[in-house]
């Protein structure tokens, strides 16, 4: 007969629990407090608290510093406070005109971007569409073009009196039909250099979403052209709010396309009028100052408006645990006339931006296109061009600046996104926050907030005037790619792999340094990517920022078109092209080795 506890308590015998403490005397209150004090402090000194506490100080200095110094230096002056600023800027009587051309610029070019870009990602992944190759080409080269060289390659293309196209129209209609230097030029030019983005969001989009509710919409009866409006669109509404959203604020932040469409037939919107401001002595910082933060506010209330179309996202989950296999759709005798339309659009976007470019880069000087002129093709345009000191010398700059603001980006936005994700600290969504803060804020209102900072208050190692102003512009810029890829990246990471490093042995630095670094290389690598592309084609905040010695590819290209060398600008872009192709192709072929590897 087993014991039972009565019994085992009659003799005495009480075993304690397994997790009760040993015996000894009773713990002082000091003595509890100790323990969590002590991991508190130990915490706080350890070197990952240092380095976390860095990138959070660096990050919130490059963010907040040029838009406080934006706001102090419109709202101050050497009387003391004021708001001479915005009296100039807001009540020019231009005003009304300059608010309804951004309204109609920005809108335009969202629709255009938004409405191609939709309708490309949906025949290629979700019908038999002929020509699919083209449609990855069409979406993936124009994002590679700079915006500088596209919008001078469609002035190639458009101009009145050598324009291949007006060439065209001269022969066919006896008057030139197409006017680049409008309105609806530039909604064209900035729409088509946008529409990959839409492309690449909605393809996302549209491979993920189960068919079967499309499939049913049909056999109920509903027209193709009713399942897309009431089935298709409704449920990849976060993936437009995001398309939306990046082609928007693209568009109301344009620099190139209003610059050098707009300005010449006086068609200002709010960036072009800023630099316009800026072109002018005496210098009006204050104006420029208020028609940024007009900017900002316009940009702001935009991101909101967006972030409420996306929704919550759960209510539009299509893809469950339930199995399911994409069928195409068949477009019927729709198909011919769908895939002869991809071409068309491949044709104008991609190749004959391409090809101007090439026939006036091998043509002596810039001329209207002419079959006999292929006899006088030669190289010394591009000869010319090496032999430029300041071309060579902004060669070498921007390779310097973009591979260094894009690896400075990639490791503060990898460590932030470590801190963001791994972590309770309090308040660590703030840093995300901050780093998404520069996407909103135009580059060309960045370069004048960074000018801000270091005309006012110059620090004792020289930053004004030199490639460090450049870098820190760069930096600030693109902090918000670079979070988003390395966010991507360590979110598909579990935490059981740091843990299982720690109970091993390893310390905090081994276990990022040898487990999580490895695994996020892909993400970092493909974001080192992009971040160079961005920076190399950058114009919108060099072009206030850079100083003679310090020019970079961007600044020269800008220079040349302003003085009328369009074969040297013809020259410099195919360069830029070829190699940005290679670059990414090479890169992309050597990052797919890097991180983690199967067998």
């Amino acid at each position: 007969m087993s014991p039972t506890p009565s019994s085992t308590t009659a003799v005495g015998i009480r075993q304690a629990p397994a997790d009760s403490p040993p015996p000894g005397p009773p713990a002082s209150g000091a003595d509890v407090a100790d323990g969590p004090m002590r991991r508190w402090l130990k915490a706080f000194i350890a070197p990952r608290s240092f380095i976390l506490l860095a990138v959070v100080i660096v990050i919130g200095y490059l963010t907040l510093t040029p838009l406080l110094y934006l706001a102090y230096g419109t709202f101050f002056d050497k009387g003391g406070f004021t708001f001479g600023g915005f009296a100039r800027a807001y009540t020019n009587p231009e005003l009304p005109s300059l608010i309804s051309n951004s309204l109609i610029f920005t809108v335009g070019a969202t629709l255009l971007s938004f409405v191609t870009g939709t309708f490309l990602a949906y025949v290629t992944v979700r019908t038999n569409v002929p020509f699919r190759p083209l449609l990855v080409a069409t979406a993936m080269v124009p994002l590679i073009i700079p915006g500088l060289l596209y919008t001078i390659a469609w002035i190639m293309l458009s101009s009145e009196r050598v324009g291949i196209l007006n060439q065209l129209s001269n022969a066919l209609i006896g008057r030139p039909f197409f006017d680049i230097f409008s309105m609806a030029g530039m909604i064209w030019v900035e729409g088509t250099h946008s529409a990959p983005l839409v492309f690449l969001f909605m393809v996302a989009a549209f491979r993920s979403m189960d068919p079967a509710l499309e499939e049913s919409a049909l056999v109920c009866g509903a027209s193709k052209l009713t399942m897309i409006r009431r089935v298709t669109l409704p449920l990849t509404r976060p993936a437009i709010a995001g398309a939306l959203l990046v082609t928007g604020v693209n568009a109301l932040t344009s620099f190139e396309v209003p610059v050098l469409l707009g300005l010449p037939d006086r068609i200002n919107v709010f960036v072009s009028e800023i630099f316009d401001t800026l072109r002018q002595y005496p210098y009006d910082y204050g104006a420029a100052g208020a028609l940024s933060i007009g900017l900002v506010v316009i940009s702001v209330v935009g991101v909101w408006a967006v972030s409420k179309l996306g929704g919550q996202g759960k209510e539009y989950a299509t893809v469950t645990g339930k199995g399911f296999r994409p069928r195409p759709l068949d477009l019927g005798r729709a198909r011919g006339p769908v895939g002869a339309l991809v071409v068309l659009y491949f044709a104008v976007t991609t190749v004959l931006p391409v090809l101007v470019m090439l026939y006036n880069s091998l043509v002596p000087y810039y001329q209207g296109f002419s079959f006999a002129s292929f006899g006088d093709f030669t190289f010394s345009n591009y000869t010319a061009l090496f032999d430029n000191r300041i071309f060579t010398r902004s060669v070498v700059n921007s390779v310097i600046l973009s591979a260094g603001a894009a690896t400075v980006v990639m490791v503060l936005t990898a460590l932030a996104a470590w801190l963001v994700i791994r972590t309770r600290t309090p308040g660590r969504q703030i840093v995300d926050q901050l780093t998404f803060l520069p996407l909103i804020v135009p580059g060309l209102v960045m370069g004048v907030a960074i000018s801000f900072v270091y005309l006012r208050n110059p620090l004792p190692v020289p930053v004004y005037g030199t490639l460090l102003i450049l870098m820190i512009a760069y930096v600030t810029r693109f902090l918000p790619y670079g979070m988003r890829y390395a966010t991507s990246s360590l979110t598909q990471i579990s935490a059981e792999l740091e843990e299982s490093a720690a109970v091993s042995g390893a310390s905090w630095f081994q276990a990022v340094r040898r487990v999580v670094l490895p695994l996020m290389m892909p993400g970092i690598v493909a974001g080192w990517i992009y971040i160079v592309i961005v920076s190399i084609r950058e114009l919108s905040s060099s072009i206030l920022l850079y100083s003679p010695g310090n020019e970079v590819l961007a600044i020269v290209t800008f220079q040349f078109y302003e003085k009328g060398e369009m074969s040297a600008v013809a020259a410099l872009g195919v360069l830029m092209v070829a190699t940005l192709v290679a670059f990414v192709t090479i890169a992309y072929k050597l990052g797919a080795n890097v991180g983690l590897r199967t067998d």
